[in-house]
C-alpha cells in the first residue's frame, strides 16, 4: 500500500516514517534502520543513502504499513509542506482525548 506524495529533492534531509502494522502507530526509522515511536531518535537522511532507507523500508511491509519520506530539518525537526499533518502524527492529535466539542 502507498500514498501519492510530494516528491523530494535528493539533498532535502527527510526521514522514513510508516504505520506499525500490528499496533497502528506511528513509526520513524532510526539512522541505524531500526524503528522507533519515539520522533526524537528518528534518523535523518539524504541522497542515495535516503533511497535506500526506504527501499529496506518497504522490505518490512507487513511488520509496517506504507512507508514514506518526510521531509524533516537537518537536525530532525518536521519540516516542509506537510509540516502540520506530521506534526499531528508526531505530536498526536489537537485536541485533548476526551473533549467534546
Amino acid at each position: 500500500m502507498t500514498s501519492v506524495r510530494p516528491k523530494l529533492k535528493p539533498d532535502t534531509p527527510k526521514t522514513v516514517t510508516a504505520w506499525e502494522t500490528a499496533s497502528g502507530n506511528v513509526v520513524w526509522l532510526r539512522a541505524d534502520l531500526t524503528w522507533t515511536q519515539d520522533v526524537s531518535e528518528i534518523g535523518v537522511f539524504t541522497g542515495d543513502a535516503a533511497e535506500a532507507a526506504l527501499e529496506q523500508a518497504k522490505t518490512q511491509e507487513g511488520t509496517i504499513t506504507d512507508p514514506y519520506f518526510m521531509e524533516v530539518t537537518e537536525d530532525g525537526q518536521v519540516a516542509g509542506r506537510e509540516t502540520l499533518r506530521e506534526s499531528i502524527r508526531a505530536n498526536g492529535p489537537t485536541v485533548p482525548y476526551g473533549v467534546i466539542i
